[in-house]
């Protein structure tokens, strides 16, 4: 599961001097990496150490122990930041604190667990009381460190410390943690400790065996359910594992001259070049990241400390230009000393992305090519997700922080699991919580937008949803969840689980009922930067579109053709249907062609409109896919209706449906097969494409028609329909004395295809690989049941990934490869794509350009994503 990489356990930091750097990164965690680069820098940073990611292998490999080896360098360590400080680990009269955090390769807020203020016991709270001259704050700090170690450690449910709390303010008359006696806090350290003796567990009192379990928990929370999950949806490996950062404690509680925040070197929603983020004066970090409390923005803290306000901006501005990104800080002010806790690249919105990525061009900061590769290629599609119509005229019930840009419509549920399940039924909801913690990633992931009553815009559901691409309104103060009544109210209006409601991320807004949406308006800074990625691509991308509307859409959107327009969406619309289920009752070939006949005028046209909007763009066309069976009604009530539409008796329409019943459809009578057997099907659609591009080619435009055969896996069946259709194109463009050009392709879509493409290749002109069916037949599994199973198979890892949302490289991808290559080695120009849904899919797209493939085909919101995505790939193969 784990890689075993280097024999250097643990790294130091502190004093200006650290023993790792950015490209231990794979070794020691991008926050151990940056750790050792700010104390490298001179950037005030406490020190500690890093242990480091192989120690998480070997953690699991060692029955979830600590070898001896580890725990000699982790005391090697400690007395040098003993050293540094001038404090001991485990002196009671002046004593050392630690805080315990992960570090994986690439940055999970909040999946992972923290402890703060480890090494206190008994005796040590005393000595830190008289060291600091506040008990309160000491008392405090013990409080705080036995609850989140008896939650993380010992695994006693965060609840039964909160609701304890909640009694001791409610019995205190207070609100805030803040306004708890020493006395009080005394108690609540008693009540604790018989909390975890009612759990059948105890607070160990020894500083180093409180280390070695704290580093242990942290190390199992690479494979807590959350962090599972976030790896899932950010496609970040399980095998990686996790770093464990021990660093000194500095305290932001320690009054009206300590606090904590959390700050951005640019807008993380909007991008905008400004110093952005939040602090809490007398608080520690947590209280921020979790949305305890409601924090005051970063600009306020100019005038409450001018002197570490003006510290923290030098730092970051020193940050950004050495790491070349933007930058997310956590920072705590001592009793008016600034230190840093962490820096990483920040996680934004993809509009921030776009924006940043081009400014820092601007700013000499980057080049065009770093650009491109800072912009996550699945991120573009946020940027085409709806806004709220400006239009509309909506109640608003009440505003809390715009967290995350966009907007959402949905049903409004109350826990993570029951979005998840509503997502499963198809429904569309909200997710309304206090605040999110990180075990609610599943229920973020499947909801819509994201409502929660406390946190601020860097509170864990404002990073997530961003990160997501999810709407999401923070600290909505006049929000009130009845958990037990399964409501919510603003003010005195009471909603009801799965009402509806509409989010405004971009304001802040909370709207009543369903709002109309509409797509927005894409920036200038989009235009550029997919200008670059023009420029530094090599395979074309087109669209998957079947209507001039979308046609038009996916050209605005840079698409640079159509791969595949599928002609059975149209003879779903108006009328034809009618004649497509004449077409079928016939009993021969005769009465087969009158109703093809009515249906020719009608496809010639929808194809003029696409012909006209791709107008010097080639336009494959695949010729009629789905059985037959498809295009007649199942129920009685409708087999009564039509029956009488068409003239026929109920009896007669119900035999025909009969006699086309097949048990596995989608392996049966249909693509090609479906053509050998009625050749007029095929016959009159290519009479119709022609005449199209002739009457638009008449118009002085240029067109270039591609007619592919879908299904084929047998030489015969292309060359034989081939030879027919090849006849009645030739003839027409004769009989009307034009020039036309014009391609003959195929679909590879089943494994045989794909292993005799030589021989198909000598009658086919161009591949397009159909990878939803490939997909589909090589695993064995159907593509439209497989969501019964396959989300357990990715998250037991059985599947790296559903394989039909990222084309499964090692097994389908063998296939496309030998594929490409035997088709090239029998026609060396034979043009090869990709239409199935992979095609706007970042990894999969990468593999089709690591082929050589000529273009990619998606559906037209995902053009800009496939064009990106092809430039990164270009830019990363060299």
């Amino acid at each position: 599961m784990f890689t075993q990489t280097d024999t250097k356990k643990v790294y130091f930091f502190g004093n200006n001097e650290a023993d790792g750097n950015q490209e231990l990164r794979n070794t020691i965690g991008g926050k151990g990496a940056n750790l050792a680069t700010m104390t490298q820098l001179g950037v005030p940073v406490p020190p500690g150490f890093t242990i480091a990611t192989s120690e998480c292998a070997e953690y699991y490999t060692n029955n979830e122990e600590l070898s001896d080896i580890l725990l000699q360098e982790i005391k090697t360590n400690l007395a040098k930041v003993e050293t540094v400080l001038g404090k001991s680990f485990g002196n009671n009269e002046n004593p050392l604190l630690f805080s315990v955090r992960s570090g994986a390769r690439i940055s999970m807020p909040g999946m992972m667990d923290t402890i703060l203020n480890l090494g206190l016991n008994d005796q040590a709270v005393e000595g830190l009381s008289k060291k600091s001259g506040s008990p309160r704050f000491a008392w405090d700090s013990y409080r705080r460190f036995i609850q989140m170690f008896g939650n993380v450690v010992l695994e006693v449910e965060h609840a039964a410390f909160e609701k304890c709390l909640e009694v001791k303010k409610q019995q205190k008359g207070v609100e805030e943690d803040t306004e708890l006696s020493v006395d009080d806090l005394k108690e609540l350290v008693a009540d604790y400790k018989t909390i975890l003796a009612e759990n059948n567990t105890s607070f160990p009192q020894d500083p180093f065996e409180q280390l070695k379990m704290s580093v242990g928990a942290v190390f199992r929370s690479w494979n807590a359910n959350r962090a599972i999950k976030y790896r899932q949806i950010n496609k970040i490996p399980h095998e990686w594992g996790t770093a464990v950062n021990v660093q000194a404690m500095v305290f932001g509680n320690l009054g009206e001259t300590s606090g904590t925040g959390v700050a951005f070197t640019r807008n993380p929603s909007t991008g905008e070049n400004v110093f952005y983020g939040e602090y809490l004066i007398n608080a520690q970090g947590e209280d921020v990241v979790a949305g305890i409390r409601t924090p005051q923005p970063i600009v306020t803290l100019q005038e409450a400390m001018p002197d570490i306000y003006g510290e923290l901006e030098a730092i970051y501005q020193k940050l950004e230009l050495h790491f070349r990104e933007m930058q997310d800080m956590e920072f705590t002010i001592e009793e008016k000393t600034l230190y840093i806790l962490q820096t990483r690249t920040g996680k934004r919105t993809a509009a921030a992305a776009v924006k940043i990525a081009v400014d820092m061009e601007a700013e000499g900061l980057i080049s065009k090519q770093e650009a491109l590769l800072r912009v996550d290629a699945n991120q573009i599609d946020q940027l085409l997700h709806p806004m709220i119509d400006p239009k509309a005229n909506p109640t608003v019930l009440a505003k809390g922080l715009p967290a995350s840009p966009g907007a959402a419509v949905g049903k409004i549920i109350l826990s993570a699991d029951d979005a998840e399940a509503a997502k499963k039924n198809g429904e569309k909801v909200i997710l309304v919580r206090e605040e999110t913690s990180p075990e609610d990633i599943g229920g973020m992931d499947a909801a819509e937008g994201i409502l929660t009553a406390r946190g601020g815009m860097t509170s864990h559901a404002a990073v997530v949803a961003r990160g997501m691409g999810k709407c999401c309104v923070a600290g909505c103060k006049e929000l009130r969840i009845d958990e037990a009544a399964k409501t919510i109210s603003f003010g005195d209006k009471t909603y009801k689980e799965n009402d509806t409601i509409t989010l405004n991320g971009t304001s802040g807004e909370v709207l009543e009922g369903e709002v109309a949406l509409i797509k927005p308006e894409l920036s200038g800074d989009f235009d550029t930067l997919m200008q670059w990625a023009d420029e530094n691509r090599k395979v074309k991308v087109r669209t998957n579109a079947d209507t001039p509307h979308d046609s038009k859409v996916a050209r605005d959107f840079g698409a640079e053709g159509i791969g595949l327009c599928r002609t059975e969406h149209m003879f779903f619309e108006g009328d034809r249907i009618q004649a497509v289920r004449e077409m079928i009752l016939a009993d021969n070939l005769e009465g087969r062609q009158k109703a093809l006949a009515k249906i020719e005028p009608i496809q010639q046209s929808d194809f003029e409109g696409i012909f006209e909007e791709m107008e010097g763009l080639p336009v494959t066309v695949r010729l009629l896919d789905p059985p037959l069976h498809e295009f007649l009604p199942t129920d009685d009530i409708s087999i009564s209706a039509i029956a009488k539409e068409l003239q026929v008796s109920t009896e007669h329409l119900k035999a025909k449906i009969n006699s086309l019943h097949e048990f596995n459809p989608m392996l049966g009578h249909r693509g090609c097969r479906l053509a050998i057997t009625y050749p007029e099907i095929y016959e009159m659609q290519v009479r119709a494409i022609i005449k199209a591009a002739i009457a638009v080619k008449r118009k002085g435009k240029v067109v270039l028609p591609e007619i592919m055969i879908p299904l084929v896996s047998v030489f015969n069946e292309l060359a034989t329909l081939k030879a027919r259709l090849v006849t009645v194109i030739d003839d027409l463009i004769q009989e009307n004395g034009v020039v036309l050009a014009y391609q003959i392709g195929t679909m590879i879509e089943t494994p045989r295809a794909a292993l005799l493409a030589d021989e198909i290749a000598k009658e086919a002109q161009f591949f397009s690989f159909g990878t939803n069916d490939l997909t589909q037949m090589t695993f064995g599994v159907s593509r439209d049941d497989s969501g019964m199973f396959l989300p357990e198979y990715v998250e037991k890892r059985i599947l790296k990934d559903d394989p039909f949302q990222v084309l499964d490289t090692h097994g389908v991808g063998q296939l496309i490869e030998w594929a490409v290559e035997k088709g090239r080695s029998q026609r060396s120009d034979i043009k090869i794509g990709v239409c199935g849904e992979h095609g706007g899919e970042p990894q999969s797209v990468t593999f089709c350009c690591n082929q050589g493939f000529d273009y990619v085909s998606c559906s037209p919101y995902r053009v800009p994503v496939a064009r990106l995505a092809a430039a990164q790939a270009y830019l990363k193969s060299k």
